[in-house]
């Protein structure tokens, strides 16, 4: 096991830097490495050591899920088309991947985190924050219990994971990233401010590529460039996210860690094996996808007020158009109507489409109480997109 320690994390209320107040908390941060890939390679021992991908075939339409460490030597990444995956590493061993057994090892070491601390929140089947200031264990070192996590999910799975230790969600998730894999990364509170004015913007958890190039073209590299800017002037270049990045750069994340988080969101969305052109040929598709989508809305009994059509053209370029109802729903007729009308405002039929998808957001779940009323949508000028 690898192990970088920004020191050791007592988290102790003597720190100085800005964000640091007198009560610290001690977020771990645990992330399993190449987790589909390395579960693939565990069920069978003939996969160790080789480039593994998990995901769609790369003789049609597939996707990479996962690779693992030996298929990312090769630039292999996730989201990745399959053909080029394949390119790139011919000899690449590709596996379906088998979501039900990820799903079942994903809650036996759920199960590990909760015999720690109630505070756990789940960001996918691989990875989860935990906030143990206060845990069932009465240790008073986050990093020691970081350390007997890592050690508890290697021996009852069989899998690596890496940790990362910080006094924020923030802090924590980037340190899970240092050392991978089977890495611990400890970042205190009094070396946190030297440790962010020297991360390069890129490695910033919640800056992609698109803005760390607008970062760089404003002359921003690394958090004290970032620090430097006021939050106004940020603001005329990032609009809502100004607030975001004049935190992070100060390594403030008030966050808490959610051990119940409502569902945001409900859709489906599918790659085709041939390009479309046929406009008709999509709105048959769109209706039968609406289906699908109501129906799990309606199995967890919700209903949302915002509908979203996802479009990837044969360049790869993909766009969302979005629209909200008057009245939130689950009824296929209506996401098959509001997506119908979507997708009239895209260049589908001109221009070839290799994915179509289905979201609908801003959910009302059961008991709760709508506040205020939303207006209807005009559709002709009001739809957004990025």
């Amino acid at each position: 096991m690898n192990e970088i320690q920004i020191t050791a994390l007592d988290l102790q209320p003597a720190a100085t830097f800005e964000n640091i107040h007198n009560f610290v908390k001690k977020i771990i941060h645990i992330d399993m490495d190449a987790f589909y890939a390395s579960v693939e390679q565990r069920d069978d021992p003939s996969l160790q050591g080789k480039p593994v991908v998990v995901g769609g075939s790369p003789e049609g339409r597939g996707v990479v899920a996962a690779a693992s460490y030996e298929a990312r030597n090769f630039g292999i990444r996730s989201a990745m088309p399959a053909a080029q995956a394949i390119r790139l590493c011919p000899d690449a061993i590709f596996v379906k991947p088998r979501f039900e057994v990820y799903r079942e090892i994903s809650l036996h070491i759920r199960s590990i985190f909760r015999e720690y601390t109630d505070l756990v929140e789940p960001l996918s089947l691989d990875e989860a924050y935990l906030d143990v200031t206060e845990n069932h264990k009465n240790n008073p070192s986050a990093t020691l219990i970081a350390r007997e996590l890592k050690k508890r999910i290697k021996d009852e799975t069989r899998l690596n994971a890496s940790a990362g230790v910080a006094a924020n969600k923030f802090l924590a998730k980037i340190a899970s990233d240092l050392d991978k894999p089977d890495g611990l990364a400890i970042i205190t509170p009094e070396k946190a401010e030297a440790f962010i004015a020297e991360l390069p913007i890129g490695k910033f958890h919640g800056i992609g590529k698109a803005t760390e190039t607008k970062m760089h073209n404003l002359g921003i590299y690394n958090g004290a460039d970032l620090r430097s800017w006021p939050e106004k002037d940020l603001y005329r270049h990032f609009g809502k996210a100004a607030g975001f990045y004049h935190a992070i750069a100060r390594g403030e994340d008030p966050r808490e860690v959610k051990p119940h988080r409502i569902r945001k969101s409900v859709g489906a969305e599918r790659t085709f094996r041939q390009d479309q052109h046929d406009v008709e040929w999509m709105r048959n598709f769109l209706a039968d996808l609406a289906e699908k989508v109501a129906q799990r809305l309606q199995k967890i009994n919700v209903t949302g007020k915002t509908i979203s059509l996802k479009l990837r053209y044969d360049d790869f370029e993909t766009i969302t158009r979005a629209g909200s109802l008057q009245h939130p729903t689950n009824e296929a007729d209506i996401i098959t109507k509001t997506i119908h009308q979507l997708l009239e405002e895209t260049q589908a039929g001109t221009r070839k489409v290799r994915l179509l998808g289905i979201t609908v957001s801003n959910l009302i779940h059961p008991n709760q109480t709508e506040i205020g009323e939303q207006l209807e949508l005009d559709f002709n000028n009001n739809l957004n997109s990025k």
